[in-house]
């Protein structure tokens, strides 16, 4: 069961990580600048981010396999739609319902995996869940650029077929079809105002981006998301079931988990979208070998995942969170220095370090937000924990993507090849904004899952 849900996350990130490394050979076809096709990206991430918060809902009407089985459905509709798409509106709108399966279907998968892992053994169970998921971003970058080259970037979308047919026949034996008896009602409502304003913030953030909208309408897209903010928490305030149950951030370690992991969000998505172009505009690189050097990446991460479990329990969430925090904003300033006729080997040692200590961080992340949370808690704080995370990711491809555009826009002539340092700047500023939120976590914070308080306890008794 653990296996099939890691799969479908492996499957959704070989599908984003894979798409970065086409950016470049997309806007040649589709005839526009590199930035504008970062809509592909993000217009995904909001479908995710509009359906996310039902997702706990339907899976207690409809049942957990049953959801599972008809999002994988859905997501390869997408695909097909995607890999046919003539132009690069169309192409968004196909990602949409690639996101809208997406939204289903690995949020319903880590409920499963949730409500069937007792919390001493979650710290373990979310690292092994995490593996098969771990190849995704590696072979992703590798498989796109592979595809590019040889074939055509629409091949990206087309490998998604034979991999989602075995998905739903394994879901079909496998996963079990849990279901509320009574399923509170649904907060329809609530889902409409937090998707309105999300699509405010994301679209208006993505035109942007775009030379061919005017500011004034990116200006009112923008104001929507403090409208509807505003409006969502006048709605939400006395419901026993919003859709978005904002009292649990009440809980410290969730809270934390969702601030600090924001800032960090933000910057790997900046790098994601960044590094791929950077490679294949300013170095020469062909999409194929841009995937293999990013490629080095998460072979890091493969290897920090079998040891990441062990340096939880011996030194606890905090000291080791607040050390690999560090992590990247210290490769995004490198990176910024990154010119061409540099040694192409400093770049993969420094992706390396980055793959480990991204995967040690977001192993603490993705299991400490859980630590206290009541098991009865799970579903809505699983939708609002993918939300916010969702949310994230996308603002962290439309930072990157509207720096880019801003510092080709303003910067003088003899500086315009500052333009990706000065993003990998801002990447970096906004990284370290989780050091200081993750100091606020206490010492034995999390530790009913790592059993670090276990071993503090143990040394004082000695």
């Amino acid at each position: 069961m653990a296996l099939i849900v890691a799969s479908l996350m492996m499957m959704e990130q070989i599908d984003g990580t894979a798409l970065t490394t086409a950016l470049p050979a997309m806007a040649g076809d589709f005839h526009v600048d590199i930035p504008q096709t970062s809509i592909a990206l993000t217009v995904y991430m909001l479908g995710l981010a509009a359906l996310i918060p039902a997702s706990g809902h339907v899976a207690e009407r409809f049942g957990s396999r049953t959801t599972l089985r008809y999002a994988i459905a859905l997501f390869l509709s997408g695909s097909l739609l995607c890999g046919w798409a003539p132009d690069l509106l169309v192409l968004a709108l196909a990602r949409l319902v690639q996101g809208a399966g997406g939204a289903m279907m690995v949020p319903v998968g880590r409920l499963v995996i949730l409500q069937n892992v007792p919390k001493s053994e979650l710290l373990s169970a979310m690292a092994w869940v995490m593996l098969p998921a771990t190849i995704g971003p590696m072979a992703g970058p590798v498989l796109g650029g592979v595809l590019t080259s040889w074939l055509s970037w629409r091949w990206i979308f087309y490998i998604n077929i034979p991999l989602g047919l075995l998905a739903i026949a394994l879901t079909g034996w496998f996963i079990p079809q849990i279901r509320a008896a009574r399923p509170p009602p649904f907060d329809l409502r609530g889902n409409i105002i937090s998707a309105t304003g999300l699509a405010g913030l994301i679209f208006g953030m993505e035109m942007l981006t775009h030379p061919g909208f005017p500011p004034v309408m990116s200006a009112g897209l923008l104001l929507l998301a403090p409208l509807c903010a505003a409006l969502y928490l006048h709605h939400a305030r006395g419901m026993d079931h919003p859709v978005l149950d904002l009292s649990l951030l009440r809980v410290p370690t969730f809270r934390i988990s969702v601030m600090a992991g924001g800032f960090t969000r933000i910057a790997t998505a900046g790098i994601i979208f960044l590094l791929p172009s950077l490679l294949q505009t300013r170095f020469g690189a062909s999409a194929a070998q841009s995937g293999l050097i990013t490629f080095i990446a998460p072979v890091g991460a493969l290897a920090m995942r079998f040891v990441a479990p062990r340096i939880y329990r011996g030194r606890g969430f905090r000291a080791v969170m607040c050390v690999t925090c560090l992590v990247l904003p210290v490769v995004c300033l490198l990176l910024a220095r990154f010119r061409p006729g540099m040694d192409m080997g400093w770049l993969l040692g420094l992706l390396a370090i980055n793959g480990m200590g991204q995967t040690l961080l977001y192993t603490g992340y993705n299991t400490i937000a859980y630590a206290d949370m009541p098991k009865a808690r799970m579903g809505a704080a699983t939708s609002l924990y993918s939300t916010c995370q969702q949310v994230m990711l996308t603002m962290g491809i439309c930072l990157s993507a509207g720096m880019l555009a801003a510092g080709r826009a303003a910067l003088p002539a003899q500086w315009q090849g500052q333009d990706y340092g000065l993003a990998f700047m801002a990447c970096a500023l906004i990284a370290f904004m989780a050091l200081p939120i993750l100091r606020r976590l206490s010492a034995n914070a999390g530790a009913t899952v790592s059993g670090h308080g276990d071993t503090v306890a143990t040394k004082k008794r000695n």
